[in-house]
């Protein structure tokens, strides 16, 4: 008797396992199949470092982009899934790359800020045939001599920031006849923004009577202030990036000298680092929070609901960056690569939250768009720790082309 009751448990449990082991053999593959299904996207960008605080934004932007996507049916039905990570410096940025693509299931590529470790990418991105969106690297060599077919460049080149603020300089009076003593950032951005701007004092009558490069890491600018004392020059002028300008402008008001100092790069992060009565001068943005956009109000808006803060550039950058993905995407109904190349050089136009709308050049993968220069707001105008820039009108102004500020054909290296 208890024989056959052992009997009737073992087969009881045995039936219940059996039964529990099918349902879950046949929920398995639709849990694979759900989890397959998504759009995988690899994901660089600086998160430490001298632009980690603009990475930071970056991904904010990039995550809510995605959760509105997602939210409203995702990409042809099926989910992104965009994997974020540190891209630390040009080495590792590579490897990571190649390991997404490789082992993670990455269909493309999308991100950076920092432009030395985006030409290591856009390297990864050839080798492999897949897409690269270099969202935030802004030198003209990535989309010149080092160009290729499988990237495309979405913020503004360092030639359209030099132009952007060189239009107002001129406009003022700050050019011709004019002593110009700059800084640079020694990596392969900086020194492409102070040939940019050297060209620039040379076409309209500026001379540069020094540059000195200044290491990425360096907080002391001290030594560096000295010399333009020194030199006593008309205008300073920097090519410096990241926090290298928070630190800088700083120190540059501590120390009290005259001379007025002029921009060819700074993000809003920095520009609220350094702090109203600190900043002053000229200076080129890609976007800015107060752009009287219907569209871009409204991001703004969200954001600011999400997060508890205003987007900074590169916020908005990644957050348009991706909704231009998946417009590619649903437009040619695919994630291949070839395909979303040619739609991009089909000069599709994409809203970019500002007056005009953007298209991609189909020679060197350029994002054509508006840019816009800023100064500072005069004393005691600012409402707010996040107040204090003065918006300029958009530049091109409406009634000229887009590509007025940007490299002509004949003035670039890029063959794809």
């Amino acid at each position: 008797m208890n024989g056959d009751k052992k009997k009737g448990n073992v087969s009881r449990r045995t039936a219940l396992k059996a039964g529990a082991a099918g349902a879950l053999a046949l929920g398995f593959p639709a849990i694979v199949r759900a989890q397959s299904d998504k759009i995988k996207i690899g994901h660089l960008t600086p998160l430490t470092g001298f632009l980690g605080a603009l990475g930071e934004y970056a991904v904010l932007g990039m995550r809510m982009a995605q959760e509105e996507i997602n939210k409203s049916g995702g990409v042809m039905g099926r989910q992104i899934e965009v994997m974020s990570e540190d891209s630390v410096n040009p080495a590792t940025a590579a490897t990571k790359a190649q390991r997404m693509l490789e082992r993670d299931g990455a269909t493309l590529l999308f991100g950076e800020i920092n432009s030395a470790s985006a030409k290591t990418i856009m390297q990864v991105a050839a080798r492999n045939k897949r897409l690269f969106m270099s969202v935030g690297a802004r030198s003209d060599v990535l989309r010149g001599k080092d160009c290729n077919r499988y990237t495309f460049h979405v913020d503004i080149p360092v030639t359209v920031m030099v132009n952007a603020v060189g239009q107002a300089l001129m406009r003022d009076g700050l050019v011709k006849g004019k002593k110009f003593f700059s800084l640079t950032s020694d990596y392969l951005f900086g020194h492409d923004l102070a040939k940019a701007a050297k060209s620039f004092f040379a076409a309209n009558g500026g001379s540069l009577i020094g540059d000195e490069l200044v290491a990425t890491d360096v907080t002391d600018f001290s030594p560096y202030l000295l010399k333009i004392r020194q030199a006593k020059p008309d205008v300073v002028s920097t090519n410096l990036g990241g926090n290298q300008v928070t630190n800088f402008v700083k120190q540059y008001a501590e120390f009290g000298l005259p001379y007025p100092v002029v921009g060819f790069n700074l993000n809003t992060a920095d520009a609220w680092a350094a702090g109203d009565g600190n900043l002053g001068g000229i200076w080129p943005t890609v976007w800015h929070h107060d752009l009287d956009v219907p569209g871009s109000k409204a991001f703004v808006a969200a954001f600011m609901k999400k997060y508890g803060k205003r987007p900074e550039n590169h916020a908005w950058i990644e957050y348009v960056s991706l909704k231009i993905l998946a417009q590619a995407m649903n437009a040619t109904k695919s994630t291949d690569t070839e395909k979303l190349i040619a739609y991009f050089e089909s000069q599709a136009e994409f809203d970019l939250l500002k007056a005009r709308k953007g298209y991609f050049r189909s020679w060197d993968h350029q994002l054509m768009q508006e840019a816009y220069p800023f100064t500072v707001k005069p004393k005691g105008q600012a409402k707010g720790k996040q107040d204090f820039l003065a918006f300029g009108a958009a530049v091109p102004a409406a009634n000229q082309p887009l590509e007025l500020l940007a490299p002509a054909k004949e003035q670039n290296a890029c063959v794809f």
